[in-house]
């Protein structure tokens, strides 16, 4: 049976901090039936600490578990097949590909939406919430297992009434049960897994399920079988202990400013944030932790713009160092796709060598961006090329015609020696064997009489056996194969083999192409074509900054026209919103759903700073005047009035248990981290001081966690950086396409200064006063 208990959390770095803390414990899967006592599964809150300690409190999208967790699941996922459906359930006329993939599952599933809360509330059901996304492994092996099973699907549609989630689509729903689900259980992933009152209140929640008890384990049927008896016998206290803990959340996630409050200091914070960076940083390989490594660009931004304040200093040298040593081994290393460019999601390891395979929209825009900046910092080349690299897999492989950006690629795929089981980063690795077959050719003048594959494989570390550990590899998936890793520089190659550096990279760089080739010739991994508006709002900063730094023309089209379908296809004009979502259709023309999903904050604020970058590198008006049309609407939709800051979503819709804020910079950098920077600087643009003191506001209300573990924020740390050293204005004055100001744009874009604004002036017989009224603080001669 279900046991429900108080606990009490003793961290002092606890959010959450009510007076007593639910605990809601299963019987573990070696327990009889009908015992009462024995072993238990316990769930507890747990404290939230900074982002480098336990990453598992906010999970990165990418079905991240538990190690002891991950040893104990199955493998695979089930490819295609030619079989007609047995089932075929209301899923299939959404147009989410992760819901797509639960159409003809034997569940009764509905989708989020006020069919499923009358049905759970006219028949007094509880709700099975399901939430994941498309490319999800373990998404992909619970379906598998679970949703697959036809004796657990009549379990579910008899007795629960079953929500299926895509966690892209609706974040807002996925942050609130989340927030549960780390508070009671400790950590967190995808699948995420909540029993809920019919008035959505949780009562129980988790992660991935096997579908039977698996040892100590207890298995997705246990769990439903008990939750149904303790809906009988014990309702009152699951709706109780249910109903406090959410109180408690919402005492515990409350941000808010107090009255009389001023943002903190911004030197203190930034060199307490250094200072926790440095505490967690990784030497020999850069990163932020030992294993598994996420990129995190929102650090390495935060470590460039410390160093450009603080050059002179020993802290400021170190900053630097972390970042371009980290970035560089990111890009020599199994997580970069060095033959069809991009990168994986996470390394698995700590030298960034055996990557999760699956490729995220948001961090190739990030990485992108923190790449070319560093080009800007070092003056590196390496630096450019890796940008470059990922807006060309961005173009070829994430683009839509429409001028939008798909959401990921998935990690699973058929192998091209042939089966039905798809397996993880099968469409990326090599054996020794196939790269002998593909570059036999020997190379003249090398030592030994080398072949192509030879040079080849002692660059990127390809074995004989497979260069992939088996503790990276618990399924032996990876078996014999080899994952590209940089092992020596192209000096070292060359030297080895008696042969000029231009030959190596020659001799490289036709490999890596003919290997491209072999990839095409195999089994794609699933495309989630759905196109997010907060995604393409960050792959906008991408290439207008790429592009502007780079002087590329080509970059900078791309940018406008990611620009244009973001108001064609994600903002209607009629209502004055963002559209969160669109969907390639079967014919590739655009699709939306109906009624559509309106937008959360992330979308008008990554969508605003895509915006800021686009007209600071086209200098194109019509970009920032949409820019501050979004930002007032941004402002009546999600500001919160009295503590400060903004809400992840409306706070008008009931559906939705939590107001958040969210508080920390992981995956994507928090909403009102861009929002406070974004502020700042149309604030300047269009001398709207309201927008100057709401940036300020926002700083303040934020003020707790800026100061305790500004770790968390570090994209919030640069906007507060940004308020306390002001923003360098830089007016250029004359026609838009004229050569001499091209020029100086060029100019301007090829040095790194983190707290600037650019704008243009096509007349220069402005007067002071003039451009003070525009909000262009000028002393001195007129710029122009």
């Amino acid at each position: 049976m279900l046991r429900l208990a108080w606990r009490r959390s003793a961290s002092i770095n606890s959010r959450v901090k009510p007076a007593g803390l639910l605990t809601a414990a299963i019987l573990s899967a070696d327990s009889s039936h009908q015992n009462s006592g024995g072993n238990i599964r316990s769930f507890r809150l747990i404290p939230h600490p900074p982002s480098d300690k336990l990453p598992l409190l906010h999970p990165q999208p990418a079905c991240y578990l538990s190690q002891s967790a991950f040893m104990s699941m199955a493998s695979g996922v089930e490819g295609p097949t030619s079989t007609p459906q047995r089932h075929t359930n209301r899923l299939a006329k959404e147009r989410s590909p992760y819901l797509l993939q639960h159409a003809h599952n034997p569940v009764d599933w509905y989708p989020w939406g006020q069919d499923a809360f009358d049905k759970a509330k006219s028949e007094d059901k509880p709700i099975f919430l399901s939430v994941g996304y498309s490319t999800c492994h373990w998404c992909h092996v619970m379906e598998r297992e679970s949703f697959e099973d036809e004796e657990i699907g009549r379990i579910l549609s008899d007795n629960f009434v079953c929500i299926k989630v895509d966690r892209e689509e609706r974040p807002d729903v996925d942050k609130v049960y989340m927030t549960f689900v780390q508070a009671t259980s400790g950590g967190g992933g995808w699948p995420m897994s909540v029993w809920l009152t019919p008035d959505l209140r949780p009562i129980i929640g988790g992660t991935y399920f096997p579908p039977r008890d698996h040892g100590r384990r207890p298995g997705l049927k246990t769990v439903l079988t008990r939750i149904m008896e303790q809906w009988q016998s014990n309702r009152p206290a699951l709706e109780s202990s249910g109903e406090r803990i959410l109180e408690a959340l919402k005492k515990g996630t409350a941000v808010a400013a107090n009255p009389g409050e001023s943002p903190p200091l911004a030197p203190d914070v930034a060199n307490r944030c250094f200072q926790q960076l440095a505490h967690s940083y990784e030497e020999e390989y850069g990163g932020f932790r030992d294993a598994p490594k996420f990129p995190t660009p929102v650090n390495l931004l935060f470590l460039m713009s410390y160093w450009s304040v603080n050059r002179c200093t020993s802290e400021g040298v170190e900053a630097l160092q972390m970042a371009l040593h980290t970035l560089r081994m990111m890009a020599l290393g199994g997580i970069h796709d060095h033959v069809a460019q991009g990168f994986h999601r996470y390394s698995t390891d700590s030298s960034w060598h055996v990557p999760h395979f699956e490729k995220m929209l948001y961090d190739q825009a990030q990485l992108a961006v923190a790449y070319i900046t560093a080009s800007q910092v070092s003056g590196e080349q390496l630096f450019a090329d890796v940008a470059k690299d990922i807006l060309l897999y961005v173009s070829r492989d994430l683009s839509d015609k429409s001028g939008g950006f798909y959401s990921a690629e998935d990690a699973d795929s058929v192998p091209a020696s042939g089966g039905t089981e798809k397996r993880e980063g099968a469409f990326c690795v090599w054996t020794a064997s196939e790269v002998r077959g593909l570059l036999p050719d020997v190379v003249e003048g090398t030592t030994g009489a080398a072949t192509q594959a030879d040079i080849f494989m002692h660059h990127y570390g390809v074995k004989e056996q497979g260069n992939v550990a088996p503790e990276q590899d618990p399924h032996g998936e990876l078996q014999g194969q080899n994952v590209l890793i940089v092992r020596y520089s192209v000096e070292l190659t060359a030297a080895r083999f008696g042969i000029s550096i231009e030959n190596v990279n020659e001799l490289l760089a036709s490999a890596r192409a003919k290997m491209a080739e072999v990839r095409k010739s195999r089994p794609c991994p699933h495309l989630d074509t759905k196109m997010v508006a907060s995604w393409n709002g960050l792959m906008l900063s991408a290439y207008a900054r790429v592009g502007a730094v780079l002087g590329d023309k080509a970059l900078l089209e791309r940018a406008v026209q990611a620009g244009n379908f973001l108001r064609e296809h994600l903002w209607e004009a009629d209502r004055q919103t963002i559209l969160r979502s669109c969907y390639r259709g079967d014919q590739m023309e655009v699709q939306q759903i109906s009624p559509p999903i309106s937008g959360f904050l992330d979308d008008y604020a990554f969508i605003i700073c895509g915006l800021l970058d686009l007209y600071e590198a086209t200098l194109q008006t019509q970009w920032l005047q949409w820019a501050e049309e979004l930002q007032l609407r941004q402002d009546m939709l999600f500001w919160d009035g009295q503590g400060g800051g903004y809400f992840c979503s409306d706070p008008s819709d009931s559906t939705v248990l939590l107001q958040l804020k969210e508080d920390q910079d992981g995956a994507e950098p928090s909403a009102n981290s861009v929002s406070a920077s974004n502020l700042l600087r149309l604030s300047h643009y269009t001398g709207r001081q309201e927008w100057l003191q709401r940036s300020q506001q926002l700083l303040t209300a934020f003020s707790d966690r800026l100061t305790r573990v500004p770790i968390a924020l570090p994209e919030m740390v640069r906007s507060l950086m940004a308020q306390h050293y002001t923003l360098k204005q830089i007016v250029i004055c004359g026609q838009r396409d004229a050569p001499d100001t091209t020029s100086l744009l060029a100019t301007v874009n090829s040095i790194f200064l983190p707290h600037k604004l650019v704008c243009r002036l096509q007349f220069c017989l402005l007067s002071k006063s003039l451009l003070k009224k525009r909000g262009l603080n000028v002393s001195g001669t007129n710029p122009c």
